[in-house]
Parts: C-alpha cells; structure tokens; sequence
C-alpha cells in the first residue's frame, strides 16, 4: 500500500488502521480531529512542522509485508 500526499488524513487512518501509530509517533493529534476528513497529509505536515517525505515514508514503512 502506497501513501501519497494528496490522500486525506482521515482516509488512510480509516483503511490502514495500523497508520495510526505513524500519526501519534510523529505528535500529530490527527486521530479524532473533525479536521482529518478534510486535512490531506500536505496540509497536515506543513500544520504541524513535519516533513513531508520523511511521514510518508513512515507510513509505507508501517504496512504489514
């Protein structure tokens, strides 16, 4: 499963429930903010001073092979 910036944050934490663990790693209160269904992981990122490439790689690192 790949990642991209444009995906919004509620979607991937939804389908990928494992993601979760990425978002509160990197301090991101993401996970039952009304915001997350309209926040993509760009917006996200730049709100919270996160690099963007360095998250999504987190979160492909954390599917299951």
């Amino acid at each position: 499963m790949s990642f991209r910036s444009d995906d919004l944050v509620d979607d991937i934490m939804r389908t990928a429930p494992h993601t979760i663990r990425v978002f509160l790693a990197f301090r991101m209160a993401c996970v039952g903010c009304p915001i997350a269904t309209f926040h993509t992981v760009d917006d996200a990122c730049r709100e919270h001073g996160i690099d963007r490439e360095k998250f999504l790689a987190a979160l492909c690192d954390c599917v299951p092979a």
